[in-house]
């Protein structure tokens, strides 16, 4: 913008300098979806750690495996999760809520923040030891309380103080504190008056929060308590109408960004519907992420993947696309749920943490295989596997997870499920599909500044020299192949890709492109033995 020159002397203009840098995305954000025994439903939740996951969703649970894999994830150095719980209440007659209710000094009813039968471990007690009461907000002498809630099986104990019940405009409404503050209930019905006092006597080697022969607290009894629901089915996650509503498998839509996707078996015969893999397939293509798949836990030797393979995996998975990885075989794991029994598990969390810590260690293009690629907390495999039987499983397309005389249990295959080698296809492993799907997702969130400005050459220039020091700095950092930029990727951005018709349109077309970095799947050494020479 020019200056407007009215007196005499010196101007100072602040020019700018057409760089806007672009960040790489993360790479290793996985979602989990599936029941777990607490936490809201339908709705992505970040964490970064299994002590997240405990306190926000209960940890390990004999009735889902989600947790299971959320544990191997970190255990393999998984750092950021989003977790979608799914929760199918019980019906007919006779079936209980989903959220516990209780009701806390006479009036005052409250219910469970999230269905299932934590709530039923709630207690909740009043006082009104308060600050003095205030008429300028409409309160008297009868209208504060202080609200005590605890949870039972975590200890956890939450105190809202100087609450009311009314009026409904006043600042600590005990509806508006909780739906705002607490982590353990609402407020189901306030009733018409302030709470009674709870009880303060105990009995010996008792304390306040303890079932006293005088109540000292109130909790969920009756057809108060709740229930954990029922098994979920393919209903939960892509039922009608949840699509719509952004719930179940399409809660996803509303996290900003993941890259991985595993879905933990959720029947009891330790599989899920194919029509569930293939919406989530769906919505990775869409959405700029991979799925982990999971073998069938009837394939117990390599015969049985070999006869899926020719009837087509999408027919036995419900996917074989570019965005999806199929690991074989499953993971032999002690169940401390179950007295550390070992027991069978799908390997899908695991890999997840796996590729985390590839990533964070070596980059979205180094392949999450190899010795390095180590399955911590998983002492076997349910079905070993051999040189020979991972030869005739690579090239179909299938990632094998093997033990390696002293490295473990080790990740070791790398491809995508279109990476057989009949198919010849350009996706055929998975480092080169995930590299491209960062470098898509950081150009797309990183050029939206590019939109409504002036379609000429001017703001071509300014294209090529954002997008070109990004892919520079990931070049620098040995992303593509190639000794210089030249070799390793190109970007074009003037009127050759942008015509005249297409600035009539309002377009501006960016063509960028970049050499891949392939493994190296076979090393082949010669050795010869030299014959001995003559001295002459």
């Amino acid at each position: 913008m020019s200056l407007q020159l009215s007196y005499p002397g010196v101007y100072v203009q602040e020019v700018p300098s057409g760089v806007r840098t672009i960040t790489g995305v993360a790479t290793s954000i996985t979602a989990f979806v599936g029941r777990t025994a607490r936490g809201r439903s339908d709705s992505p939740i970040t964490i970064t750690s299994y002590a997240d996951f405990e306190r926000e969703f209960g940890g390990l649970w004999k009735e889902s495996t989600l947790g299971f894999a959320v544990r191997d994830f970190y255990l393999n150095g998984g750092s950021t999760a989003i977790v979608v719980r799914l929760y199918r209440a019980e019906d007919g007659v006779g079936a209980k809520p989903g959220k516990s209710v209780f009701t806390v000094g006479g009036s005052l009813q409250l219910r469970a923040a999230t269905d299932g039968a934590w709530g039923n471990a709630l207690r909740g007690r009043v006082d009104h030891t308060t600050r003095p009461h205030d008429t300028a907000l409409g309160e008297t002498t009868t209208s504060l309380f202080n609200l005590y809630i605890r949870d039972d099986t975590t200890g956890a104990i939450e105190g809202h103080r100087n609450v009311v019940v009314a009026p409904a405009d006043h600042p600590r409404l005990v509806t508006k504190v909780l739906e705002n503050e607490s982590r353990l209930a609402t407020v189901a019905a306030p009733g018409g008056a302030r709470p009674a006092v709870s009880g303060d006597t105990v009995d010996l080697g008792k304390t306040v929060w303890d079932d006293n022969t005088a109540p000292t607290n109130a909790k969920p009894s009756g057809g108060g308590l709740s229930s954990d629901g029922l098994a979920i089915t393919a209903a939960e996650f892509t039922g009608t109408g949840l699509e719509t509503a952004k719930k179940g498998l399409f809660s996803l839509e509303n996290a900003d960004l993941f890259n991985l996707l595993v879905i933990p078996p959720y029947k009891s015969d330790g599989t899920l519907d194919t029509t569930i893999v293939t919406a989530a397939n769906t919505m990775c293509e869409r959405r700029r992420a991979v799925q982990l798949v999971d073998a069938l836990p009837t394939w117990d030797e390599v015969g049985d993947v070999t006869t899926a393979f020719a009837g087509g995996f999408a027919t036995a998975l419900g996917t074989d696309s570019k965005n999806a990885a199929l690991l074989f075989p499953r993971l032999r794991q002690p169940n401390p749920l179950k007295d550390d029994q070992v027991e069978t598990f799908a390997a899908g969390g695991a890999v997840a943490g796996v590729i985390a810590r590839t990533d964070s260690q070596r980059g979205v293009w180094k392949a999450p295989a190899g010795l390095e690629a180590t399955l911590a907390g998983v002492p076997q495999l349910a079905v070993p596997l051999t040189d020979g039987e991972i030869g005739q499983l690579n090239p179909l397309g299938v990632n094998c997870l093997r033990a390696m005389p002293g490295a473990g249990r080790v990740v070791w295959g790398s491809r995508t499920m279109q990476g057989a080698d009949r198919l010849a296809s350009e996706w055929k492993y998975l480092p080169v599909r995930r590299t491209a799907l960062f470098l898509e997702e950081s150009l797309f969130r990183g050029t939206h500044w590019v939109v409504f400005e002036p379609n000429d050459e001017p703001l071509w220039a300014q294209i090529r020299l954002n997008v070109g020091t990004f892919m520079n700095n990931l070049f620098r950092l040995g992303a593509f192949q190639g000794t210089t930029p030249r070799e390793a990727y190109f970007v074009k951005c003037d009127k050759e890709t942008t015509t005249q018709a297409d600035i009539d349109l309002g377009v501006v077309n960016i063509h960028v492109g970049f050499a891949p970095l392939k493994p190296a799947e076979f090393v082949v050494i010669r050795l010869q033995q030299m014959s001995g020479q003559s001295e002459v």
